[in-house]
């Protein structure tokens, strides 16, 4: 038995089209912003800003592909997750159904693309990064420490 003079196949990746990229960053910022006007703060316009820049940064931004819509409902319902935006006792509150109807999208898509942003970012509540100032004040977790495997509190 010889060796084959097949060479095994390696799939290259695609290249990036930085200017498509760039392009669907400012859409999507557009839409951001938008949202964040009509019924958020400007807190979390920058936040929403921030976690699209942090997406545009990776090798294969997650919104390369698929409407600028849902990528944009995404990011809110993302940044909705992590600082309970959708508890009615939170003040600026907003119901999952309002982001769907103002930005024309699919609830099931849009929790779909929610979970893959906060599975790579690594997003949790409380989280120091994409929390708002309020949640970060309030974080339970700021107050506890471990000392020999218990959990206390710090005074």
């Amino acid at each position: 038995m010889g060796r084959s003079s097949f060479a095994p196949f390696i799939p290259t990746p695609m290249p990036i089209d930085k200017d498509k990229i760039l392009k669907r960053q400012a859409e999507i910022l557009e839409r951001l912003r938008a949202f964040s006007s009509a019924k958020l703060n400007d807190e979390y316009s920058e936040l929403a800003e921030k976690m699209l820049n942090k997406l545009a940064r990776k090798r294969h931004p997650p919104f390369e592909t698929g409407k600028v819509e849902i990528w944009a409902a995404a990011i809110i319902h993302a940044l909705g997750m992590v600082n309970f935006l959708f508890d009615r006792s939170q003040t600026p509150h907003v119901t999952v159904r309002e982001i769907h109807e103002f930005f024309g999208t699919k609830e099931s898509t849009v929790s779909s693309r929610s979970k893959e942003i906060r599975d790579m970012l690594k997003l949790r509540q409380w989280d120091e990064e994409f929390g708002t100032r309020e949640m970060q004040e309030r974080d339970p977790y700021k107050k506890m420490m471990m000392v020999n495997g218990y959990i206390v509190f710090r005074e």
